[in-house]
Order: C-alpha cells, then structure tokens, then sequence
C-alpha cells in the first residue's frame, strides 16, 4: 500500500511538473509570437512608404491567446487611433483644395466674398489643432498605458506592456509633426489674410487671365506683401 501511494505521489507530482512545463513553454512561446507580431507591425507603420491595407490587416487580428491577447489588444488599439489619427493628419495636409486658395481661378469662381473658402479654412484649422492636440496626447506615456488598465491583468503583463512595447516615451522630443501642422496653420492664416483683404475691397481689384490687377497701389502692396511672407 505505501509502495502504491508513494507511485501514485510521484505520478502526480510528473503530472504537475508536465502540466507547469507545459504551461511555461507555452507562455514563452506566446510571448515571443506577442513581441514578433508587434515588432513587425511596427516596422510597418515605421516605414517610409505605409502600406495602409497591411498596417489596418495587423491591427484588426489577434495573434496570441490568453493575457497575452489582452496586452496585444490593448496595444493594437492604442496603435490603432494613433496611426487614425496620423492618417486624418497627411489627409489635411494632402488635400488639394488647399493648395487653389491663392489662385486667380479661386479668386474667380467663389470671389469676391470667398465664403466658401473662408470656411473651409476655418474648418481645417480646426480640425488640425484637433489632430495636433490629439497626436501629442498619444505620444505621452500615460496616453499609451491607459489602454491596459482595467484588463484585470497581474503586474507581469502590465510591465510586458510597459518595458517591451511602450519604454520611455515621455523622452521622446520629436515635433516634427506638430511643427508642420503649425506650418499648414500659419498658411491657412495667411490665406485667410488675403481672403479678407480682397473680400474687404472688392472694387480694388479684378482677375485678368490668370493674373489679379489691382486698380489700388496700397490693396496691391498688402497683397504682395502678404504673398511673399508664405515661407
């Protein structure tokens, strides 16, 4: 009887060993395919040339299983409206219509009062303080680790997150993209500078061509003035 008991404990302790075994390798291997996924996802949205489709195919699928498909959803989410927002950012800048303000054609089909133009302008502007306020919220550390609060995750996983996928990101002094939102922003003044001006003389000037004749010196030189201040 003891011979048997003492059989049936070193089974059972085999049995945990294996099943602890079991769960360890299964866990490591989790996590390595947790920290390829997302490793090649971020040379995705890292790259010169964003293959969007690819980017938006990693981000709406689940590779891990478990907690570790908590901390992949958490960061794919957070990932996810980042580069949403990243998007909505090179739309603004991309947008043509942008670019036509200035010219004797705009000047022609919505002058002489430029109300649709205006508000265009102030819609976009708009619109990129909003982008601009929310890629800098993204880019804090606090921003990015609220995504894996209340999974009802232990410490482990909360500092997989932390260490492996988020690091110290409040270093980080990049404002390359705030910088060129406040270009864009500082055009669309300008624009508006010479909207308002010719909306606030119309008689002063008339489109011949593809050129604006100004029949006022002062009305020309302001506009002049105003052209040649866009960098």
């Amino acid at each position: 009887m003891k011979k048997k008991i003492i059989i049936a404990v070193i089974v059972i302790i085999l049995v945990i060993v294996g099943v602890i075994g079991y769960i360890v390798v299964s866990d490591l291997g989790q996590e390595n395919k947790l920290k390829s996924e997302l490793s090649e996802l971020n040379d995705l949205v890292n790259s010169e040339t964003i293959d969007t489709d690819e980017v938006n195919d990693r981000l709406d699928r689940i590779v891990t299983k478990g907690d570790y498909a908590k901390v992949e959803d958490a960061f794919k989410t957070y990932l996810r409206n980042s580069f949403d927002n990243i998007i909505d950012i090179v739309n603004i800048l991309n947008d043509e219509k942008m670019v036509t303000l200035l010219t004797a054609e705009n000047y022609q089909t919505d002058g002489k009062d430029f109300i649709e133009s205006k508000n265009y302008i102030a819609i976009t502007k708009e619109k990129l303080e909003n982008c601009k306020e929310k890629y800098s919220e993204y880019m804090t550390k606090e921003k990015a680790m609220s995504y894996i609060e209340n999974k009802g995750l232990d410490s482990y996983y909360v500092d997989l997150y932390e260490d492996e996928f988020i690091g110290d990101m409040n270093s980080i002094e990049d404002t390359t993209v705030e910088d060129s939102i406040d270009e864009i922003i500082d055009l669309l003044n300008i624009s508006e500078k010479v909207l308002n001006l010719l909306s606030n003389n119309k008689e002063s000037w008339t489109i011949e061509g593809e050129n604006i004749v100004f029949s006022n010196d002062s009305v020309g030189n302001q506009y002049d003035e105003l052209i040649n201040s866009i960098g």
